[in-house]
């Protein structure tokens, strides 16, 4: 693919709001996790909240919108500057040439689950609620499509956790086609009973702070963020960053099991590899998918191997951030623009153990040295897999 400029991307995440509040946890190899205090559910597990959220106000123009994942979400468009830049973009090219294309899995989930506790005697849920702007699917990218007064194609991918990665793939296509000049993409994710519950029953949520790679890691920890970028056929002034590559594939092997092999996540690190006209060698450092389970580190461990061979440094935030969910695609990919930025590969947080059995070069500490290229991981349940290639600017 033809590269395309990332002009401006932030991140909010339970290590703060914003790109600097970000940069400074990953310095202080800091995580935002914590017990779980959300909703006072009683699980023996850690999750990482963005502080404030409730209290967002979303604008006026978008109240119908108003539930806790399209808080989180303009909560996190405010930061960085990212408002002045998509008005730039507009002036620019012109709302229609905008194209809104968001990751999410539960999308506003929380909202019915809320209006599910005041159902009348007779089961009818609440008249207030209205689950078209709030808990569909496509209510993210169209409150952020009418908030930021973008009238080009809008949707939302959800694919589980690969689909906030998977969106940058949608934005590069219909750029390439010409159908659009620019697009916001990122993912959303906020949390919710459900998911926190759903977790729970498959046994994968960790009693403790998730452990990406060590020995006796037990699950994972739910996070929630808000991730964006602007990706713009070309730009007068420097980037942040380059798009070089996108990989995608769907193996299927299992509902809730990626295949032991990673042959799914091989296809996609090999397709963006190729997408971005690069050998596995000229990738400077790997931002793993790393959930801290024990299938899915074991099978990235493979699959990493296979493309990369065991040089490669590489290691997972979620012990930083939590398994942000459809966010995490997103997420990753800001933290590794800020990684190319500022010359730092994150070390992965909480191992104490590394697990024998898996053989990459983990990193356990930070690294400070210049990037040029970073690939980052995002495997969803079903198989659905995404890899991203991204350049730094120069």
């Amino acid at each position: 693919m033809k590269p395309l400029a990332i002009s401006a991307a932030t991140l909010t995440s339970a290590l703060g709001a914003g790109n600097a509040a970000t940069l400074a946890a990953l310095r202080a190899q800091r995580s935002g996790l914590a017990p779980v205090r959300f909703a006072d559910l009683p699980l023996p597990t850690w999750t990482g909240e963005v502080d404030g959220v409730d209290a967002v106000v979303v604008p006026p123009a978008s109240s119908a919108y108003d539930c806790r994942n399209n808080r989180l979400a303009w909560l996190g468009l405010q930061q960085d500057g990212f408002l002045d830049a998509i008005a730039a973009a507009r002036s620019r090219w012109g709302a229609r040439r905008i194209g809104v294309f968001l990751g999410t899995s539960t999308s506003g989930l929380l909202q019915t689950e809320l209006a599910y506790r005041r159902r009348s005697a007779d089961g009818a849920l609440p008249a207030d609620f209205h689950y078209g702007p709030t808990q569909n699917t496509f209510s993210v990218a169209d409150f952020a499509a009418r908030s930021l007064r973008l009238d080009g194609p809008a949707w939302v991918v959800s694919t589980a956790c690969s689909s906030s990665a998977k969106v940058f793939g949608n934005a590069a296509r219909l750029i390439e086609a010409g159908l659009i000049d620019a697009a916001l993409v990122g993912g959303v994710d906020s949390l919710c009973l459900t998911t926190l519950h759903g977790f729970n029953s498959l046994e994968l949520l960790a009693g403790e702070i998730c452990r990406p790679w060590d020995a006796a890691r037990s699950g994972l920890s739910i996070g929630e963020a808000a991730a964006f970028a602007l990706l713009e056929r070309e730009v007068g002034t420097p980037p942040q960053g380059w798009l070089l590559g996108v990989g995608e594939s769907n193996d299927g092997y299992h509902m809730s099991t990626p295949h032991p092999q990673g042959l799914g996540a091989i296809a996609a690190m090999r397709a963006a590899l190729a997408d971005a006209g690069l050998a596995p060698e000229q990738i400077d450092y790997i931002n793993l998918h790393g959930t801290a389970t024990p299938s899915n580190d074991a099978a990235e461990d493979a699959a990493v191997g296979s493309v990369f061979g065991r040089a490669t440094p590489c290691s997972s935030t979620k012990g930083a951030t939590g398994h942000t969910l459809g966010a995490a695609g997103g997420v990753e990919a800001v933290i590794a623009l800020l990684a190319m930025r500022h010359g730092l590969m994150p070390g992965g947080l909480n191992l104490q153990q590394r697990d024998p059995a898996l053989t990459l070069n983990y990193l356990v500490a930070n690294r400070s040295t210049p990037l040029r290229r970073v690939l980052s991981n995002s495997f969803g349940f079903g198989g659905s897999n995404a890899s991203l290639v991204l350049g730094a600017a120069e």
